[in-house]
């Protein structure tokens, strides 16, 4: 099986990566990732979405392309940068929301069991806020995190905040939990009803 084979990126994913190049943004998502994140996002039709770290908006152009009409996606970051080729790129949709703010002020502004799937790429909602970012869940949403392979990117120490991240969220009765070894390492977790 060729996992490239189908991925069939977004339209507007070229011109982000070769922004994303020219400014050395240097946490870009992986394709397999957006993949994913699209057929995800269109498991949750008329749904409210939220991405915790725009970047330069890889992984929002892939939920935009697996979002219906109806679906809405917020996405916040504190560097204003690398988000201008997300506003510039895709802030015409007008299913998109891109919020300039701390991701850890965000959330805790946020009413309670309010998004259908939450995409946390920021140490906020990640590895800093975690609760507040579980709770935005509704019952059936998914929380979805990347990175949780060995990253050449990862600042020291940071290998040991993986396992205990994991542990935290299999251990979380209200949650269903599956560690997947595909792309750069995606954990899936949904809310029970």
């Amino acid at each position: 099986m060729d996992e490239f084979a189908h991925l069939n990126p977004p339209a507007a994913l070229p011109e982000i990566l070769k922004r994303t190049e020219a400014l050395a943004f240097p946490m870009p998502s992986e394709p397999r990732t957006g993949a994913t994140l699209r057929v995800l996002a269109a498991s949750k039709p008329g749904g409210r979405l939220l991405e915790l770290g725009t970047g330069t908006g890889l992984s929002t152009a892939w939920l935009l392309d697996g979002m219906d009409r109806d679906a809405r996606l917020t996405s916040v970051d504190v560097d204003p940068g690398p988000q201008a080729v997300a506003r510039e790129l895709l802030g015409g949709d007008a299913r998109l929301e891109i919020i300039t703010m701390d991701a850890a002020v965000f959330l805790r502004q946020q009413t309670r069991e309010t998004f259908d799937l939450i995409f946390a790429d920021a140490m906020p909602g990640k590895y800093e806020c975690l609760d507040d970012a579980l709770a935005l869940l509704r019952p059936g949403g998914l929380y979805v995190i990347d990175d949780m392979l060995p990253q050449t990117n990862w600042p020291e120490n940071h290998a040991t905040k993986v396992p205990r991240l994991i542990a935290d969220l299999a251990g979380r009765a209200a949650f269903r939990i599956v560690s997947l070894a595909w792309s750069s390492g995606l954990v899936l977790v949904a809310r029970l009803h």
